[in-house]
């Protein structure tokens, strides 16, 4: 009878406490944008918003920190995922759903953390999403030609790895001794044909195309079609069978092709991380497109870690705004969908470095978190604003 006690009180004191541990972490909305403005991850603090510009979120983002396996031995540290998708929300939200899964599993199976394992989960996520859209073909052939920018970091045994497909960007804040400023230092390369070295890496990889890439309105595009040279996704350019009727029209080439046009290997970088790193800001090209790299880390520097996300992405904001030569305030009141003509979907994580726990990362434990970027749900049974093309 006492032992059935304990574990209905156990039970209810479990339940308490997830509930509690949801409520603090969920988040909180204020028209388009959805923020939490800090939190703990296992060596340090984090920021975290979202602000949404198309009809359906595209943008998708999320930290984990804790165990990156599922062994209790490890390996344990942070992981953030930024995925910016194009064409629709179907690829980020696949990603979202299984990127950071696949990785556990390799961790579990290397028993580590390694180049080899993100790159193995980025391969398994890729061959998902093929796996969902080969089903779907039939009913769904569209789904073929959305994808998403795939930008990751891990922290671990104090090093830093980064992973990218696309042309989201992870920045660092370093401090100068010397002089005490904290310097922007990129850390992750952009897979987008609008640079050049990437239009030449383009042409040599398909020597016989001279229209791999084209200037079309004045914006350099694969094939004429999108922006980014690697993704998950956009199927409709990695195997020929998926571009062909009923694929619209828009989307279908003239010739056949044997080799997949976008890759899918991602560019991984491992970096240790040093006592005068600061901070790392990992956000989608929304965010960049009005902010430089030492724009960004200014900002984070001169204020409070608490809200430090959100704040730069009313910084992204006001420069949209004054492009368009209007007011702030009334961007803010412009519907989504409307509201992509004058910005992206911005997400922005600010993960800060403390370095004595980076330094003892072997041993710093603490309660698991995830958590994922959120959107603005539609109203049941009405007709949503039409969604507007990016500029992927």
């Amino acid at each position: 009878m006492l032992s059935k006690l304990m574990d209905f009180l156990s039970a209810c004191w479990r339940r308490r406490s997830s509930d509690r541990k949801s409520s603090d972490v969920s988040g909180k909305k204020e028209g388009l944008l959805w923020y939490k403005d800090a939190g703990q991850h296992l060596f340090g603090d984090y920021s975290m918003a979202v602000v949404q510009a198309n009809n359906l979120l595209e943008d998708q983002s999320q930290i984990e920190s804790g165990p990156l396996s599922f062994l209790d031995t490890g390996p344990y540290g942070t992981f953030v995922g930024v995925y910016d998708g194009h064409g629709g929300p179907e690829t980020s939200r696949f990603v979202c759903d299984h990127l950071f899964q696949h990785l556990k599993r390799f961790a579990t199976e290397h028993k580590s953390m390694s180049v080899e394992v993100i790159r193995k989960a980025y391969q398994a996520t890729e061959e998902g999403f093929l796996g969902v859209v080969t089903k779907q073909w039939p009913i769904n052939p569209q789904i073929a030609a959305v994808g998403s920018c795939c930008l990751v970091g891990v922290i671990c045994g104090g090093s830093l790895y980064i992973a990218n497909l696309g042309d989201s960007r992870a920045v660092l804040g370093r401090v100068v001794r010397a002089t005490g400023e904290v310097l922007a230092i990129q850390l992750s390369p952009e897979h987008n044909v609008a640079i050049e070295s990437v239009r030449q890496e383009m042409h040599s990889l398909h020597p016989d195309d001279p229209k791999i890439v084209v200037l079309k309105h004045n914006v350099w595009r694969v094939k004429g079609l999108i922006q980014i040279s690697r993704s998950i996704g956009d199927v409709y350019l990695k195997k020929a069978e998926f571009n062909k009727e009923p694929l619209y029209a828009k989307f279908r080439l003239r010739e056949t092709f044997k080799s997949p046009i976008l890759s899918s290997e991602p560019s991984i970088s491992v970096h240790e991380l040093q006592e005068h790193d600061q901070f790392l800001i990992f956000a989608s090209d929304g965010l960049w497109e009005h902010l430089s790299n030492q724009d960004a880390v200014d900002i984070v520097q001169n204020h409070p870690h608490s809200g430090s996300a959100r704040k730069l992405i009313k910084a992204a904001m006001l420069e949209a705004a004054k492009k368009r030569e209007m007011r702030y305030s009334d961007l803010k009141k412009i519907d989504r969908g409307v509201r992509r003509h004058f910005h992206d979907d911005i997400t922005v994580v600010v993960v800060f470095l403390d370095s004595n726990l980076v330094s003892r990362a072997s041993t710093v434990r603490g309660p698991p978190l995830s958590l994922r970027g959120a959107g603005v749900p539609l109203p049941s049974r009405s007709l949503a604003p039409m969604e507007l093309p990016g500029p992927g």
